[in-house]
């Protein structure tokens, strides 16, 4: 049998291949899974269980992509996306194609880096530097213009009709006017990219959880030369959609030039 690695894949990207392969018809738009099918397609391709199933999913969505064989069956305009069906249950589903990446002609905005030494020195991945950058420097205070307080990361909880899903970090906010806020950030480093499924996701939980507070759906990425872009994401017609993006770069007090700081005035 012809190894994953041979056919350019990986372990993952061959588990949901055949899954997927199995079930797609002409004119498919949505095909059901279980989380069992997961381990069962491993042993039928001869490969270990995978030890963490959940990251068949993630990194098939955040990393790496979904393979040639599935990306040649959707038509022009069109992608697969991978979705919580409910419990232990996911779907193939064949969206307009929605991508979120930062613009290249935003002008960056100098900020006096609040970032503890020790922190930047023992960072685990991107994803925890990047959450505690966005901490620590109080950039969603700064990039919406609330008081926002953080609740808790990675949370791990469940949506109606989604199943499990996991927030990176949940913040609070209040505004001048004592509006009330739930705000779930999503941080991408490296080469991962941020997920509209995630945005979907997180908005639903904070309207399943907190009705009574404005959802304001934040993700933040590490971009080239240190930069930071910040997007507030928003759902419309089933598609997300980018109300607000700055980019941020922490700089030493040294650092930070003074006439474009006069400039921020206007």
């Amino acid at each position: 049998m012809t190894t994953p690695k041979a056919q350019g894949l990986t372990a993952y990207q061959a588990i949901l291949e055949r899954i997927f392969l199995e079930r797609h018809y002409e004119g498919a738009s949505e095909l059901l899974f279980d989380r069992e099918d997961i381990p069962e397609a491993a042993s039928a391709l001869d490969l270990p269980r995978p030890k963490n199933i959940g990251d068949v999913i993630y990194s098939v969505r955040y990393r790496t992509g979904l393979p040639e064989s599935i990306l040649a069956t959707h038509p022009e305009g069109m992608e697969w996306i991978i979705e919580g069906a409910g419990r232990a249950k996911y779907k193939f589903v064949l969206v307009p194609l929605n991508r979120v990446l930062p613009r290249l002609d935003l002008i960056t905005i100098g900020i006096p880096n609040g970032t503890p030494e020790i922190i930047r020195a023992y960072a685990l991945d991107d994803e925890q530097a990047l959450l505690a950058i966005v901490r620590y420097n109080r950039l969603i205070d700064i990039f919406l213009g609330l008081t926002t307080y953080s609740l808790q990361n990675h949370l791990r909880t469940t949506v109606k009709g989604i199943g499990q899903i996991e927030i990176d970090e949940l913040y609070l906010g209040i505004d001048r006017e004592g509006c009330h806020y739930a705000i779930p950030v999503q941080a991408k480093g490296g080469t991962d990219q941020i997920s509209v499924v995630q945005t979907k996701q997180d908005l639903a939980w904070c309207e399943q959880r907190f009705p009574g507070l404005r959802a304001r759906a934040i993700s933040a990425q590490f971009m080239e030369d240190d930069k930071v872009a910040m997007f507030e994401l928003a759902v419309v017609d089933n598609q997300v959609v980018v109300v607000e993006e700055k980019h941020y770069k922490l700089l030493p007090a040294e650092g930070l030039d003074r006439a474009a700081i006069a400039s921020y005035r206007n």
